[in-house]
């Protein structure tokens, strides 16, 4: 429903004010069991009509009993980040271990939906110890958990649009194809631009009660000149990784996927535009709309993004199948970008957003030229994925630094700065 959105903003807002945040966190934790336990009620009934599968589907009210114990959002409303990376650090590790130690054969798919669904509970309850040093009692009389229902609903709208949309693909490909082999290409391709993504819009998280922040004490200014800072961390890191994939692609995928995966090649180097495109609107819509009380334009460009999907999919994958949706994804995704540069045209200058790629555009075609010949001579293997790797990033930055990148320099300055290094 957007209660975690909500949340989070809404903390990044009265940081300062113990009182304040105490009354923010108990009423949108209060709308969130009420809403969680609706959802819940709903898949238990659902899950409990199909037969044999029913109890892989009732393993799964994990997942939704995982929601009632998240309280991620207040700590990233407080930007009190480093609580909630080590804790998905140690969720992950412990989900990996599990996995390889008890996920060994297809019959062992209850197993594996039993641990995710567990782990990632226990994770979300683990935070709840450090609650009493921000956090104090509220009276039940003075809860109001239903009086800002309507801005929640206006969050909920474009999280579910885009929800709707993203599945869409999948579903039109099978409609259309009736081929389950095509789904599974798209998938894991998707799968994999999708977590690449994941490094470029991590920023956001940061960066909206930063910017909520500055936007409730008036600071205009200062959000400004964050956001145009967002842009360029995309450039930044958008572009290596974007450029990256396209190339390394036709090695990685021979030996990761095995045999006959080949058309998981075409669809990566398509997808990974994905990862610009993506960063774009992710820095204007979540970042910038998001914390300043501008949702409803958020969803006008989501609704945009969808409509450009659904008709792309139906002219395209007809006739290029999930290749097809690939390119309906990169399309509705860059209109949504494009939609918002214009939206937001007279704030912050779409001339200016790419201009702060100027560097980093030079520094991506250098790469390519230097990873064109070692791709073509190189075989599939995990060595030689690596080496391409090493090499791409290795030429990327090394002409930032020719380049004396401010961004690139500053950063690594301040890392250095922080590093305990005995003088």
């Amino acid at each position: 429903m957007g209660i975690t959105t909500y949340g989070q903003r809404e903390i990044s807002y009265v940081q300062d004010d113990a009182a304040k945040r105490s009354a923010v966190f108990w009423n949108t934790k209060v709308l969130e069991f009420c809403s969680s336990s609706v959802a819940m009620l709903v898949y238990v009934v659902f899950a409990l009509r199909h037969g044999e599968a029913s109890t892989l589907y009732l393993m799964l009210t994990l997942n939704l009993a995982a929601v009632f114990f998240d309280v991620t959002w207040f700590f990233q409303g407080m930007e009190e980040f480093g609580k909630t990376v080590a804790r998905n650090a140690a969720v992950k590790l412990l989900q990996i271990a599990y996995i390889f130690l008890f996920v060994r054969t297809k019959d062992d798919l209850p197993l594996y939906v039993l641990g995710i669904g567990l782990f990632t509970a226990l994770g979300n309850l683990s935070l709840w110890a450090y609650l009493p040093k921000y956090i104090s009692r509220v009276p039940l009389r003075d809860l109001r958990p239903f009086r800002e229902i309507k801005v929640v609903w206006s969050l909920f709208v474009p999280t579910i649009a885009m929800q709707i949309y993203t599945v869409l693909d999948k579903t039109m490909i099978g409609m259309i194809t009736g081929s389950s082999f095509e789904n599974g290409y798209y998938e894991q391709a998707i799968r994999i631009s999708k977590m690449l993504l994941a490094v470029v819009t991590a920023l956001g998280t940061v960066m909206v009660p930063r910017i909520g922040s500055h936007f409730g004490k008036g600071e205009t200014a200062k959000v400004r000149r964050l956001m145009y800072r967002g842009y360029r961390f995309v450039w930044f890191l958008g572009i290596p990784l974007c450029l990256g994939l396209i190339m390394v692609a036709a090695n990685f995928v021979p030996w990761f996927f095995g045999s006959g995966y080949e058309k998981v090649i075409p669809l990566l180097q398509i997808l990974s535009l994905l990862i610009l495109a993506i960063g774009i609107n992710n820095v204007t819509g979540i970042q910038y709309f998001i914390p300043t009380k501008r949702q409803n334009l958020f969803t006008l460009t989501v609704i945009i993004g969808a409509c450009t999907n659904f008709t792309l999919n139906l002219l395209l994958i007809r006739y290029f199948q999930s290749i097809g949706a690939a390119i309906a994804s990169v399309a509705a995704e860059t209109a949504i970008a494009v939609a918002q540069l214009i939206i937001v045209r007279k704030e912050l200058s779409p001339g200016r957003v790419l201009r702060e790629g100027v560097h980093y555009y030079i520094a991506g075609a250098v790469m390519v030229l230097v990873l064109w010949p070692v791709c073509r001579y190189l075989t599939p293997s995990v060595l030689h994925t690596a080496m391409i790797v090493v090499c791409g990033a290795a030429a990327y930055f090394l002409t930032l630094v020719i380049e004396r990148d401010e961004f690139l320099l500053t950063n690594v300055r301040n890392v250095l700065e922080k590093l305990p290094i005995r003088r």
